[in-house]
């Protein structure tokens, strides 16, 4: 895929997303090196990379297996995303996990090469993994930050 010209430098998502690296777990939460959650880690490198958060994030579940017909976590990265085919995610690509079968994305990682993705992980805080056979298949959405 060919990342589109309203699509930022996947180069600065990454680095923005590394600088992120160490940081504890805490749900909710979005302060580098301080605290944060897979969603709070999403939220930093968009302040870094594009700019001020658009709206506010309301308070949200913890339960990776949630069910319902609302993908809230998607619905609200289409607001303010470019969103593309999960099969078509470049490095830089934001990919939002769906944890068990059945049940609602509820976990966000920001896609780095080789194979690898960065997110924020309970007990282990914020690191960087290979996005192993198990990860890869649990991607049910896949966006771009927009250019500034």
């Amino acid at each position: 895929m060919t990342r589109p010209q309203n699509a930022a430098d996947p180069d600065r998502i990454i680095a923005a997303a590394r600088s992120w690296l160490g940081t504890p777990y805490h749900d909710q939460a979005s302060l580098k090196g301080v605290g944060c959650d897979c969603l709070g880690l999403a939220r930093g490198v968009w302040r870094d990379v594009v700019g001020d958060e658009p709206f506010p994030i309301p308070p949200y579940s913890r339960d990776w297996g949630e069910t319902g017909c609302t993908e809230v976590l998607a619905e609200g990265a289409r607001r303010m995303m470019i969103e593309i085919d999960p099969r078509d995610a470049i490095p830089g690509a934001l990919v939002l996990f769906r944890m068990r079968p059945g049940a609602i994305a509820k976990h966000v990682g920001i896609l780095t090469p080789p194979d690898r993705f960065i997110h924020a992980y309970e007990r282990l805080g914020v690191i960087e993994e290979p996005q192993t056979p198990a990860w890869r298949r649990r991607i049910g959405f896949a966006f771009l930050f927009p250019s500034i």
